[in-house]
């Protein structure tokens, strides 16, 4: 019985004073959280609908911690199971069990994600991330322990009655075990135990120097005749006084939502210079010797490969391809010089055509890196010949999200279905909620819509950010459906009686958000471990966003989601032209930039070259402008360095890639839209991680995935036709 209690994380309470001590002694065990119940806490009702209006911060830090000694316990009492078990150990007795443990405390967890970037007044990041620690601390010991870890060793050779998904969820235990180093020698798992810890240290010290660098660099403009091109948006995030941003003065900062925009709109070279420069020698010895990470990078390099060498890995790239659809660096590799080889080539016509053309407008000498923005602005609104802001008013947001919704539905033969506000419970009354059907009317899972901005409210307010957020996965076992949220920071109504009108990057971004939530709502597998987006390979999980967003680009969707909101016109056929071409603009610049950074990553988790030396030697073979002298980029890629996405940037393109693949299926192919896209849906939408995203594309495709299609979708190769819906 005690020990029971101690592993429920009970803790011993003792008087302040005890003067004496009698032979029978009496030890009062207290909770280490408040015992709250399903009546009390809204939180712990994870089989209904979230009552968010219900939850309160303390609630659920409370009703996680509840949950997450529930769930410790019953992951306890799977170990001994498994220890003393005479009897076969079988998916059914050890890993069903697991699943169903689990649902509780990840519905309750992803509540509280959602919570946190949608009421964020109220759910701040510090309680949330104790909150958020607490949970994955709970979740992480089922892939640290040994007993479970024996027992999937023995289903995956033994069960033979294991299906596709069942194996893939047992070897997902199976490799999260050994990354977490499960099978290291005794001798050897301090060594690794303080690896981890010390790259954590370095990666925080690195996030923190490229802050502090960040934020030391300011340049006030007092000069408005230099702002007069400058967007509302870019001047109100400029302005010291944000309700003076006409007036002034305003700040250049290096902060993206600044930073990038201000670059494409300052008119002159000196300024755009610096500022480039600035950015750039963020976090390196140009700026300080005490923000400069070039040793704390070579420290994570160096670490990195050492906790890959420990698990047996010849360096930490190969390790990261352990949790990838590639599977190897070598075809990661593949892919980029295949694109490179058009990319570079239209790269270079790219900037000549771009050179020529500030020359045309007075500009001298030759195009640097910093010049590229502002022309390349200027150059794509002298090409393609449509307004913005007269673009904006052909996208009314409830007509394109009907038409989304409609398409949708064409494609993959399902049903939606919005409940009359009032009927659910919701974090705000913008918010709407959706329920999804098959084409026989049976219910699949549901959604929430939460499409404009608020700031001070939500997480990030920036326009053009947006989440998909799982509230709830997929679990035959624990009797779950799949919910989504889907969050967006839109431009609310000026008023009750005008419509939204959305950019066309709006269109573009709920377009593939959409995609997103698509993968989590339609997913078949039985099993939380491998429903919907988890345990699909990181390279391949922005497969759907990118296959939904490809289908704004032809002519027929393009008429279809357009809709003026005064006369109800679509878009003229002219316009749909312009902004389908105007997508690939530049593109052979932007593919080899990204492929730059790619091999860059790859480059630095393989090889012991200092870093500074890795970036010059790709530079050429990829930019094409002379390296500058003050760049240090690599010192404030946390994206690389301090991230997720170590020896993983590739991921990004490698989706795209796929996604224009799968895409041109229905390009090629003579049967009916409506068959492929329910084979897309049998395939990419319903296996999700419950299968290989290799063998997903190959019953799809019938072969495996090739960069030809992204390179027609992206103009480098000849374009070889539209496709209708």
């Amino acid at each position: 019985m005690a020990g029971a209690l101690v592993r429920r994380n009970f803790r011993l309470f003792y008087p302040t004073a005890i003067k004496y001590r009698p032979k029978t002694t009496y030890v009062v065990l207290l909770p280490e959280t408040p015992v709250d119940t399903a009546e009390d806490n809204a939180l712990l009702r994870t089989e209904d609908l979230p009552q968010f209006e219900q939850l309160t911060p303390e609630k659920c830090w409370t009703g996680i911690g509840k949950l997450a000694l529930e769930y410790e316990s019953g992951v306890w009492a799977v170990e001994e199971k498994a220890k003393k078990m005479k009897e076969p150990k079988t998916f059914k007795n050890i890993v069903e069990e697991l699943d169903k443990l689990e649902s509780p405390l990840n519905t309750a967890w992803s509540t509280v994600k959602t919570l946190y970037t949608v009421k964020n007044n109220e759910m701040n990041t510090n309680t949330y991330l104790k909150i958020h620690e607490r949970a994955r601390k709970a979740r992480v010991h089922k892939f640290q322990s040994l007993p479970i870890y024996e027992a999937c060793k023995d289903i995956y050779v033994n069960d033979s009655n294991l299906d596709e998904a069942q194996r893939r969820v047992v070897r997902k235990f199976l490799l999260e075990a050994r990354l977490n180093g499960i099978e290291l020698p005794a001798e050897k798992t301090p060594l690794f135990a303080e690896t981890l810890k010390k790259l954590e240290d370095q990666k925080n010290e690195f996030r923190k120097k490229v802050a502090e660098s960040t934020n030391r660099f300011s340049y006030r403009i007092t000069d408005s005749s230099l702002v007069r091109e400058f967007p509302v948006d870019l001047l109100k995030n400029m302005a010291v006084t944000r309700s003076r941003y006409h007036q002034g003065p305003w700040d250049i900062v290096l902060h993206p939502h600044v930073y990038d925009s201000f670059l494409e709109h300052c008119p002159l070279t000196d300024l755009r210079r610096n500022t480039y420069r600035a950015f750039n020698m963020r976090a390196s010895n140009h700026i300080s010797k005490d923000v400069n990470n070039s040793l704390h990078l070579e420290e994570i390099r160096s670490l990195r490969s050492e906790q890959a060498k420990i698990l047996g890995y010849e360096n930490f790239a190969q390790m990261s391809m352990e949790t990838k659809m590639a599977g190897s660096v070598e075809n990661v590799m593949s892919m980029i010089t295949s694109l490179l080889a058009k990319a570079r080539k239209a790269q270079d016509k790219e900037i000549a055509s771009l050179q020529e053309f500030a020359e045309e407008r007075g500009f001298e000498g030759k195009l640097e890196a910093w010049d590229v923005p502002y022309w390349r602005r200027k150059h794509k609104r002298h090409v393609f010949n449509f307004d913005e802001a007269q673009l904006q008013e052909y996208f009314p947001f409830e007509h394109v999200l009907v038409k989304l919704l409609e398409i949708s539905s064409e494609l993959f033969g399902i049903s939606f279905e919005e409940v009359p506000s009032g009927e659910v419970s919701t974090w705000h009354p913008d918010v709407r909620f959706f329920q999804v059907t098959d084409a026989n009317g049976e219910y699949l899972s549901s959604f929430y819509l939460d499409p404009y901005s608020r700031p001070g409210e939500k997480l990030y307010t920036r326009i053009g950010s947006a989440w998909m957020l799982g509230c709830r996965s997929r679990s035959e076992v624990a009797g779950t459906s799949p919910i989504a949220n889907l969050v967006f920071n839109f431009r609310p109504p000026a008023s009750e009686d005008q419509p939204v009108l959305l950019t066309f990057d709006d269109v573009n971004l709920l377009f593939q958000k959409f995609g997103h939530a698509l993968q989590h709502l339609l997913t078949r597998v039985p099993y939380s471990e491998a429903s919907g987006l988890t345990n699909i390979e990181w390279d391949a999980v922005e497969v759907c966003s990118n296959f939904m967003q490809n289908w704004l680009y032809q002519p027929e969707v393009l008429e279809r989601v357009s809709c003026h909101y005064d006369s109800g016109l679509p878009l003229s056929g002219s316009s749909i032209k312009e902004i389908i071409a105007s997508r690939n603009h530049m593109a052979g610049f932007d593919i080899c930039s990204e492929l730059y950074i790619a091999h860059l990553d790859i480059q630095l988790h393989s090889c012991k070259d200092f870093w500074l030396d890795v970036s010059r030697e790709l530079w050429d073979t990829y930019r094409p402008f002379v390296l500058d002298k003050y760049d240090a980029h690599p010192c404030s890629n946390t994206t690389i360095m301090a991230d997720v996405w170590a020896a993983a940037y590739y991921s990004h393109i490698w989706s795209r890639m796929v996604a224009a693949d799968a895409f041109q299926a229905f390009k090629e192919s003579g049967e009916e839209h409506e068959v492929i896209g329910k084979r897309f849906c049998d395939t990419f939408l319903a296996l999700g991680g419950g299968c290989h995203p290799g063998e997903v594309f190959r019953r799809f495709r019938g072969r495996d995935p090739s960069p030809d299609a992204l390179q027609v979708l992206s103009g480098l190769v000849k374009h070889k036709g539209a496709v209708s819906t």
